[in-house]
């Protein structure tokens, strides 16, 4: 068995799906004895060693068991269809939403990473062709400074439960349409009234990414005047 440090998780739901990924299970036939075992042991080896394990790891560990047990009845329970039902289903489902959560977490960090060391070479070299009057007291932004703006506005929204997400309707290819759709007639586009019209975390995380990758493609150039001035998005590319 391999030694996991729970507070190296973000909760339950990305424990699981480190064992998942571990052992390359397949997360819609999860075998629950198997991880319900090593799930367990985890937390009676926090508690051996006096650590405290979050609430939300012992709720899990008690769903994981009520799970275990139905699915040794030797009947099954029913749906209206008459057709069995599969205990483990509800926990596939959060495990599916919260991995699709996850991996866009996870490519955000990839094109930051990214365009860390892409975004100031980029944007320099078609700085120039933007209009002159903006050009004398707008600067362009980095990447690092652009996610700061970012994280300002995730952290002043309501968290967001992973058992409740859904990604059903957020597409990044329709996002960076949104965007592109956005602009004035001068080709400028205000930060804040863009952040306005996101309703989550999960929408701003997609329009961190499609920003990112519009900048990657050299449609786009984010500039400032000054630290607390009003961040604007030059369109550099007509559609």
């Amino acid at each position: 068995m391999h030694k996991v440090e729970l507070d190296k998780f973000q909760g339950p739901l990305d424990l699981l799906l480190y064992f998942i990924r571990r052992d390359e299970l397949d997360i819609n036939d999860i075998p629950i004895a198997e991880i319900t075992a090593e799930y367990l042991q985890i937390i009676e080896d926090m508690k051996a060693m006096n650590l405290s394990v979050a609430g939300e790891f012992i709720l899990m560990a008690a769903t994981l068991m009520r799970i275990k047990s139905k699915m040794l009845i030797p009947r099954a329970e029913l749906d209206d269809l008459g057709e069995p039902i599969d205990p483990r289903t509800e926990l596939v489902k959060q495990l599916i939403e919260y991995k699709k959560y996850k991996d866009i977490a996870d490519n955000l960090s990839e094109k930051w990473e990214r365009l860390s060391y892409q975004h100031e070479r980029s944007i320099s070299e078609t700085f120039e062709d933007l209009d002159a009057d903006n050009s004398g007291y707008l600067k362009e932004i980095s990447v690092f400074e652009l996610a700061q703006h970012f994280k300002n506005v995730i952290d002043r929204l309501p968290d967001l439960n992973p058992y409740e997400v859904d990604l059903n309707t957020i597409d990044l290819s329709d996002k960076k349409h949104f965007i592109l759709n956005s602009f004035d007639g001068r080709g400028i586009l205000f930060f804040d009234a863009l952040l306005k019209k996101c309703i989550n975390k999960l929408e701003v995380i997609m329009t961190f990414i499609a920003i990112l990758d519009l900048v990657q493609q050299l449609k786009i150039v984010v500039l400032q005047s000054n630290l607390f001035d009003d961040i604007e998005i030059h369109l550099l590319e007509k559609n």
